[in-house]
This record gives C-alpha cells, sequence and structure tokens, in this order.
C-alpha cells in the first residue's frame, strides 16, 4: 500500500495540471515573462552565454508577451479603422512597439527594465495564482517574495515610467554618438505619446507631472543662475509643447 501511495501524484499537482489546461494562455504568458526575467538577469549578469544575444531574447520574449497579451485582449482581428484604433490604444501594443525599437538597435541596458519590471509584477502576480492551485500551504517563501513584489508594485510601475521617460533622450544621444538610427527617437517619441495618454497606466502621465512640478521648483530658486533658470523653463515649455493633445482631456 505504502508503493500505491508514493505512485500516486499529490492532489495540488493535478490541479495544477486541470488549471495549465484550462488556462492555456495566461501560462504562455507566464512562461515568456519567466523568459524576459532570465534574459535580463543573464545580461546583467552572464553566466550563460553571449550577454548580446541575451539582450535580444529578452526584448523577443517581451514582444512574444506582448503579442500574446494583445490576442488575449483583442482576439478576433479585422481590417478595419476602429480595430487599428483600439489596437493602437492596447498598452501591449506599445510594449510590442518598444521591443522592436530597440531590438535592432546596439543593446540599451535602460531598455530592458521597463519590460523587466513589467515581467516580474505580472509574473508574481500569476506565480501566487498557481501557488493557489496548488496549495494554500505550498512554497511559502516564495509567497513572501511575491508579497514583497506586491507591495512595492506602485514604486516599481513609478521607476517604470521613469526609464521611459529618460529614454526619450538618451535615444538622441545615442543618436548624435552614432550608436541607434536616424528614426529611433522619432518611433520612440510616438511610443512615449502612447504611454501618456494610456488609459490604464497613468503612471507615466503622473510622472511627467512630477517632474514637471519638481523641475519647476527647482527653476524658481533664488540661487538658480539666470540661465539655467530659462533654460528649464524653456525645456518645460518644449516638453509641453509636444505632448500629445490628448493632455487636456486627460
Amino acid at each position: 500500500m505504502g508503493d500505491a501511495n508514493q505512485s500516486t501524484p499529490p492532489k495540488g499537482w493535478d490541479s495544477i495540471k486541470k488549471h495549465c489546461i484550462e488556462h492555456k494562455l495566461d501560462v504562455a504568458l507566464w512562461f515568456t515573462r519567466l523568459f524576459t526575467i532570465t534574459f535580463t538577469l543573464n545580461y546583467f549578469i552572464p553566466i550563460f552565454g553571449n550577454p548580446y544575444s541575451a539582450y535580444h531574447r529578452a526584448l523577443l520574449a517581451n514582444a512574444a508577451t506582448s503579442a500574446l497579451r494583445l490576442h488575449q485582449r483583442l482576439p478576433r482581428v479585422s481590417l478595419s479603422a476602429e480595430f487599428f484604433n483600439q489596437l493602437w490604444n492596447e498598452d501591449s501594443a506599445h510594449y510590442l512597439l518598444f521591443s522592436l525599437i530597440f531590438i535592432y538597435s546596439t543593446p540599451v541596458a535602460l531598455a530592458l527594465l521597463p519590460v523587466f519590471l513589467f515581467s516580474l509584477i505580472h509574473f508574481a502576480s500569476y506565480s501566487l495564482t498557481l501557488l493557489d492551485a496548488l496549495g494554500q500551504n505550498s512554497w511559502w517563501g516564495a509567497r513572501i517574495l511575491i508579497s514583497l513584489v506586491e507591495f512595492q508594485s506602485r514604486n516599481i510601475l513609478r521607476l517604470i515610467s521613469f526609464a521611459e521617460i529618460f529614454l526619450m533622450p538618451l535615444c538622441i544621444v545615442l543618436l548624435i554618438l552614432g550608436r541607434t538610427g536616424l528614426l529611433t527617437p522619432f518611433i520612440y517619441y510616438r511610443f512615449l505619446a502612447r504611454r501618456y495618454v494610456s488609459r490604464r497606466n497613468p503612471y507615466t502621465r503622473n510622472m511627467f507631472r512630477e517632474l514637471r512640478v519638481y523641475t519647476e521648483a527647482i527653476a524658481n530658486k533664488e540661487s538658480i543662475p539666470p540661465f539655467i533658470r530659462n533654460a528649464l523653463h524653456s525645456g518645460i515649455a518644449f516638453t509641453c509643447k509636444i505632448a500629445p493633445q490628448e493632455q487636456a482631456a486627460s
């Protein structure tokens, strides 16, 4: 009887198997996010393989995640203006474009930060779902790590939005240095504009406002030389000028 009990898989694993069969797309997203996390870590800590290859694989994995998420959000494809408008408003479409922007350029380490952190948040969230399917008391150490990620999720999203914004001037610098293509800053501006007016994620828009308030506070200090004050105000005015038209509605 002891041998029979040992050969019978735990009920929790049966539940995991059933869950994976019923939620194939969600499980596929969990794996692509795991790949993004793994390849990003391998880029910064090159234990296995070439870090250059790991960089591109991380962006490819993120592109796969974005494509799967788009399929999940918009399962029916149609060649209509309404469909393409819905597609362009999806956050997943934004990050599919993001991956395509940087996958064809020389490695930009900062470009991996947003995709890594987004993958980490969603990977942790769905890992909790899998652990719940496995059993309430299973893998308590992993549950603690997941709780830490979820507790810091707001700060993580703010860090992502800051990285998105800072990548814009970085693209211009890389263009001047000859490390990226001529169209990269222009395409990235379109990406950043869509992030600014995102319906589901207001963090980029809020970060722009926080940076504006912070910059204005610095510019208005009496100790700031006039030429720096003028430069800061000019930068604020230029940024507001090129901001999307939806700014007022937002």
